[in-house]
């Protein structure tokens, strides 16, 4: 890796991004590593770390392992916030404690919509996601030696609320593909929820396909993608799915056959398809649908079908059978098999001969 030389306070002279950045770097990650060796003094003099190297190189690698654009920009983002909070108080990566990262995680960031004032103090999904930053980056900056401890490792995460799973019967779906329009839009959509409902894919890795993701052995179609944790699966792609896919390409103008593998079957941004599945859960009377929903409903409609707890594992892509166990049991609930016996220890014996004697 080639890191970069140590950033000059005084004139801020900084050599070309790209000729340290490691060839595999997505372009949303050179940007943001661009962006953190601008934010602030991430070294001061000769002899001194090289953050700003560290970084690229940092992005580059969370880039490749996961094979997202979005992780790395998110990631980097965060990271070049801390930065800036740590030059407020006179600090900088090499001195930063974990009563810094602490500080940075759980509370508001500024926010361009009240003038850089703080904002809304973090969800605790945000709270996890800058703290899973910054533990990264140090991870990776410790590994090279460029420092002996991670202060992020002493700062506990939140924990998150566990709402009950909730997946849509078989009607309900029929419902909402009826409520559907008749247009690209609504093809695409219609796609989109039909994959879902038959993959579990979740909202990433669905946005995420390309066109060389749908291959096809002896006649059969597969899906190859990479999915949570930059796992890399390997499973039948559903007709019904592919039926819908084709129709929604066709409709676009972009027949799937005359595509480029690196070209996204669905070019819709995750905002835009989260307030079309609001709307149209709404016309059904299907309040807050999301993709998660349609994941639970995968879910669902294999156990209906007779799917054992180790089919809906690998639907689900679940790396422990324990944690689909506890996905199940908070979707379907448990059943209770002994209420009955105990309820009847509660009424009288005269009540449960039926009066006599």
């Amino acid at each position: 890796m080639g890191y970069t030389e140590p950033i000059n306070r005084g004139d801020r002279t900084l050599d070309p991004l790209p000729d340290r950045t490691p060839h595999h770097m997505g372009t949303a990650s050179a940007e943001t590593a661009l962006d953190i060796r601008t934010a602030a003094d991430l070294a001061t003099a000769p002899g001194e770390i090289a953050w700003a190297g560290i970084a690229a190189a940092w992005l580059a690698e969370v880039s490749q392992r996961t094979g997202s654009t979005r992780t790395p920009t998110e990631y980097g983002r965060y990271l070049r916030q801390f930065v800036e909070r740590l030059a407020g108080y006179g600090r900088d990566l090499t001195t930063a404690a974990a009563a810094d990262v602490q500080a940075f995680a759980y509370a508001p960031l500024p926010d361009a919509r009240r003038g850089g004032q703080p904002g809304k103090p973090p969800a605790p999904s945000s709270v996890n996601v800058r703290l899973a930053a910054v533990r990264s980056f140090y991870d990776f900056a410790r590994r090279l030696g460029a420092v002996a401890q991670n202060p992020a490792d002493h700062v506990r995460r939140p924990r998150l609320p566990e709402p009950r799973p909730r997946g849509l019967t078989p009607e309900r779906i029929r419902e909402l593909l009826a409520a559907l329009p008749d247009s690209p839009a609504g093809r695409r959509d219609r796609a989109i929820i039909v994959l879902a409902v038959l993959t579990g894919l979740r909202r990433s890795e669905l946005l995420g396909l390309t066109r060389g993701a749908i291959i096809t052995h002896d006649g059969v179609p597969y899906l190859d993608w990479r999915a949570k944790g930059g796992k890399m699966r390997h499973r039948e792609l559903p007709g019904p799915a592919l039926d819908a896919i084709t129709a929604w390409l066709a409709t676009a103008g972009r027949p799937l056959d005359q595509l480029d593998d690196h070209a996204l079957i669905f070019p819709v941004s995750g905002a835009t398809l989260a307030e079309n599945l609001r709307r149209y859960g709404a016309r059904i009377g299907e309040d807050d649908l999301t993709i998660h929903t349609l994941r639970h409903t995968a879910a669902k409609l294999r156990r209906q079908s007779g799917a054992s707890l180790e089919d809906v594992q690998a639907v689900l892509g679940h790396a422990s059978v324990a944690t689909t166990a506890r996905y199940l049991a908070r979707l379907e609930g448990v059943r209770d098999p002994g209420w009955q016996a105990a309820a009847a220890l509660l009424v009288g014996p005269a009540a449960r001969s039926g009066g006599r004697g």
